[in-house]
Order: C-alpha cells, then structure tokens, then sequence
C-alpha cells in the first residue's frame, strides 16, 4: 500500500475542497441567501448539494481514471488543458467580488432541492471532474487504487464542511463578513491555484519528455 501517495491525494482534496468550498459561486451564494432567509440548518442543507451532484462525477472519473492511466496522450492533453483551466480560475480569485446575499429567499421549504439544482446546472462542476479531479486521480490510479478515493472522499467532505461554515457565518453575522477579509481569502485561493496549476503543465511536459 502506497501511505505517502494516499496522503497526498487526501491533502491534494482537502486543499481543492476548500478552494472551492470558498470561491464564490451559484452554489455557495445559494447557500448565502439560503442561511439568510432559513437559518443555519437551510444553509447546511443546501451545501450538501455536491455529495448527490458530484458523486455520480466522482465514480465517472474513478473509471476514466483507469483508461487515462493507459492513453499518455489523452493524460497529456488533460494535464495541459486543466493547468489552464486552473490558472484561468485563479486568475479570477483577484480580481471576483465578494457575493452578496441581499435578495432573500422567501421558501425555505426547498433548500437542499436548490442547491441541488444550482450545482447540477453549474458547468463548473463538470469542468473540474473531467480537467482536474480526473488527472490527479489517473496519475495515482495504477500504483495505488486506493488514493484516488482518498481524494474524492476528502474533496467532497472539504467543500461541504467549508460552505456549512460560510453559512454558520452568515447566520451569526447576517451577512456582515468584511469584504477585506474576503478579498484576502481569494487571493490565498488564487495563489494556491496557481501552484496547482503548475503542477499540472509540469505534468503534461513530463509525459510529453517521456514520449507517447
């Protein structure tokens, strides 16, 4: 068993989780205007969105995982193609505003079902599965299958935990989270994407130096 690769892949979830658990979003201004107008248990019910939306994505990738690990150029392409998808993401974290929940939701009685829908209808989701979650998971999956569920589990319960924190705090301060402080937590966002991104260009040049 490959310890130090599972590890890794579990910190690589948790890092990406809660990336993504504090970018702004549909979902988590969803969440915002849910904890606003329902209270703390809305909020929670609608970050749960991702385990029920993400999930099928997950078992998606866990199985192309498997053909990616035997077709370096289709790794190649991925690896550059979500480097650049990665950079894009954290070159918004500078300059995106802090959401605003100031149009509340009146029907509290739906919230899981919202946020439901608010990801499903999100591409981004989709985007990150099959250019991000799928390359770290194809890398690992011959020498260890057990990592890239590591990464999976530790992804989605990184960004369900985060957004039930944002609304925790949404609920306590009505919405009055410095915009200062927000802005400095994206621009940790940012850098931290771009670091990833990084790795995957450095990635796709490996297996491109290696040949097809």
């Amino acid at each position: 068993m490959e310890i130090d690769l599972i590890l890794g892949l579990t910190l690589a979830g948790i890092t990406l989780g809660l990336i993504e658990g504090i970018k702004p979003g549909p979902l988590l201004t969803m969440v915002i205007k849910e904890t606003l107008s329902g209270g703390l248990r809305a909020g929670a019910w609608t970050a749960a969105a991702p385990i029920f939306t993400d999930g099928p994505l997950v078992i998606i990738s866990l199985f192309a995982a498997t053909w990616f690990a035997t077709q370096p150029f289709a790794l190649f392409t991925i690896s550059i193609i979500g480097g650049l998808f990665l950079i894009k993401m954290g070159i918004d974290c500078f300059s995106i505003e802090p959401p605003i929940g100031d149009e509340l939701i009146t029907d509290t009685k739906g919230a899981f079902r919202r946020g439901l829908l608010t990801n499903l209808l999100n591409p981004n989701v989709y985007v990150f599965w099959f250019l991000i979650g799928g390359p770290l998971m194809a890398s690992a999956a011959e020498k260890e299958p057990l990592a890239p569920i590591a990464y999976a589990i530790s992804f989605l319960i990184s960004i369900i935990l985060v957004k039930t924190f944002i609304a925790y705090l949404f609920d306590k301060s009505r919405g009055n989270i410095s915009a200062k402080t927000y802005k400095f937590a994206l621009t940790l966002c940012g850098i931290a994407m771009l670091i990833f991104a990084g790795g995957f260009i450095l990635q796709g040049i490996d297996i491109w130096s290696n040949g097809f």
